[in-house]
């Protein structure tokens, strides 16, 4: 039998003798074109493990690379039926019918919504996308050609490294990423095996820095130090640089220099920082250092290659290639599985190809031990359940578990604050941003951003005289956030109250923040209210063109259209806000009124 299609592929499970030299033969020819296909490759290792193969060792460490689910793969191979059907058919059922096999050589993830039982026979559909998608064989050679790497960086076979590395070579492509991936694998080999940096011919910016500074930590160089600090200060934002922190702080500890660590610990923000440096911080606070020791360390030749490759991994993320991130985490988990916190990334991948179930399986992973990471699961799987169900089901399992929850911390109750707030309960927002404000002292980075929400949650339940006084305070601790005066002016024109104020505090917001849409808005809105409709449709034209699917923005620019003597153009946006989703029934009622009678009839 030749293997040439699906469904010759599935008369060959159907009919499956591992002991069979003809099928195992079949089976190497089929992963040899899709060796990330990992039906195939669980049914090639029952053959191997029957047959007494001298290489199942070797092939059983590279299926469980690609497995999402290596369990049912060891259950599949210790089992004495043979019938793949019906194991597959009782994994299901103890697992709830969720999604068995992930199938990484698919060239896209597929974006809708899918029943169970499609979920649970995607990975024949996967192969065949695969099997009509695939133009070239050799395309999948260096992705083989990476784990047969892996395998001789863990076996410390540097000259078999050289010479895949060479095979790798040939198969780069025009993605910026493989040539980062083979020149950090290449510059490993030196690290590794004679224990110095190699200078790269190319600079990859930032990337290039994360690499040094990884390596030198690797060494234990007198650099480090510098190195990673540079690193953090390079960042944008606290989240960009959480990461690093993290792997300073790991090497801190290694070098024994625990205050240090508990002095950075100190600085850092409990509320507004990446969920692994805030966990960190609890780690520290706590005094449990083991775990950071457990999870990483830089003088770890396989904690190296997994964070490179979470790296990876992340960068493809960030461009929704999300079938060649969830490979490179598989790696990276493979890898350094203490460091399952990395898998926080598998399942958002899920989630954002709408897989919603796979990404449920990954977030059982974080429980209440490690509270930062066990709340991020909270607040995706309500997401989950907004995006299933509805919104009240969504709020109804948030507020529960957090009601569960004996001593929130700080970053739990601003995470439910802004919940109750972005859910339009108000009331509930303002007593857990009371609750905070009282517990922060007022030096604190955060204590403005607080007043900001809470005077924000005022202001929707029309409290006015409290949300100014919020909003004030907020820009006196820190004077001239554009954000805070775009709200607070905002609201005064709202209210037509000290529009010329509003004005003033508009143009300096802008010239803080010129491509952001709300403040765009908010000051061509004030420039109608001053009755300069020129000045305003030039501002509002640009807040249509960021944010066309926005009610309030394309109810402005009718409102100015219609001043300006244009008044189809007018009626057609106003038209507009009525078919858009976020609109509420009050502006629908008013956007009809104007319809009817035109703007000057209100």
């Amino acid at each position: 039998m030749v293997t040439k299609s699906p469904s010759d592929f599935i008369n060959l499970i159907s009919n499956f003798d591992p002991a069979s030299g003809n099928q195992k033969r079949e089976l190497e020819n089929i992963i040899y074109e899709f060796p990330y296909f990992q039906l195939a490759h669980a049914i090639y290792l029952k053959s191997l493990k029957i047959q007494d193969q001298f290489n199942f060792d070797l092939i059983l460490k590279k299926t469980a690379i690609l497995s999402s689910k290596r369990k049912l793969i060891f259950n599949w191979i210790e089992d004495n039926d043979n019938n793949l059907f019906k194991i597959l058919e009782r994994s299901t059922k103890k697992e709830n019918r969720e999604s068995i096999f992930q199938d990484t050589q698919i060239k896209g993830a597929a974006k809708t919504d899918k029943s169970e039982e499609d979920e649970e026979k995607m990975f024949f559909v996967d192969w065949v996308l695969s099997y009509a998608n695939s133009e070239n064989e050799t395309e999948s050679r260096p992705l083989e050609s990476k784990i047969e790497i892996i395998d001789s960086f863990l076996e410390k076979n540097n000259q078999n490294i050289e010479i895949l590395l060479s095979n790798l070579q040939t198969f780069q492509s025009e993605d910026v990423y493989e040539v980062v991936i083979y020149e950090t694998l290449k510059s490993y080999v030196d690290l590794f095996g004679k224990k110095k940096i190699s200078k790269s011919k190319e600079d990859f910016g930032k990337f290039s820095l994360i690499n040094k500074a990884f390596q030198s930590c690797y060494l234990n160089s007198k650099k480090t130090d510098s190195l990673f600090l540079n690193l953090i200060n390079a960042s944008s934002s606290a989240r960009d640089y959480s990461r690093y922190l993290f792997f300073y702080l790991s090497y801190l500890l290694n070098q024994g220099d625990k205050e240090a660590v508990e002095q950075i610990s100190s600085t850092i923000d409990p509320i507004n920082n990446g969920l692994l440096i805030s966990q960190t911080k609890i780690w520290i606070d706590s005094q449990n250092y083991k775990k950071i020791n457990k999870i990483f360390s830089c003088a770890n030749e396989a904690h190296l290659l997994g964070e490179f490759f979470f790296l990876i991994a992340n960068l493809y993320s960030a461009e929704e290639d999300y079938v060649k991130s969830n490979f490179y985490l598989n790696i990276s988990n493979y890898l350094n599985p203490s460091f399952y916190f990395n898998m926080y990334l598998l399942a958002e991948n899920y989630y954002l190809t709408k897989n919603y179930n796979a990404s449920k399986n990954i977030l059982k992973k974080f429980n209440q031990s490690e509270e930062v990471f066990y709340w991020h699961k909270i607040k995706r799987i309500s997401k989950i359940i907004s995006e299933q169900r509805d919104d009240v089901q969504s709020l109804n399992y948030i507020e529960q578990k957090f009601n569960q929850i004996k001593k929130p911390s700080h970053k739990i109750i601003f995470d439910m604050a802004n919940t109750y707030k972005n859910f339009k309960k108000y009331n509930k927002a303002i007593e857990l941003y009371t609750n905070l404000i009282n517990q922060i002292d007022d030096t604190s980075e955060i204590y403005a951003d607080l007043l900001y929400k809470r005077g924000g949650s005022f202001e929707r339940i029309g409290d006015y005289k409290n949300s100014d006084n919020d909003l004030i305070k907020s820009l006196e601790i820190v004077p001239e956030d554009p954000y805070v005066m775009n709200y607070l002016a905002y609201s005064w024109l709202e209210r037509k109250y000290k529009i010329d104020v509003a004005l003033e505090m508009l143009k300096d917001a802008y010239e803080k923040k010129k491509n952001d849409p709300y403040i765009i808005d908010s000051i061509g809105w004030a420039y109608f209210l001053v009755e300069d409709y020129e000045k305003a449709e030039k501002y509002l034209v640009q807040a249509v063109e960021l944010m066309p699917n926005d009610p309030i923005v394309n109810d402005h620019y009718g409102d100015i259209l219609w001043m300006l003597d244009r008044k189809m153009q007018a009626r057609y946006f106003w038209k507009n806000v009525l078919k858009l989703k976020d609109t509420e029934d009050f502006m629908k009622e008013n956007i009809k009124i104007k319809l009817l009678k035109g703007l000057n009839k209100i």
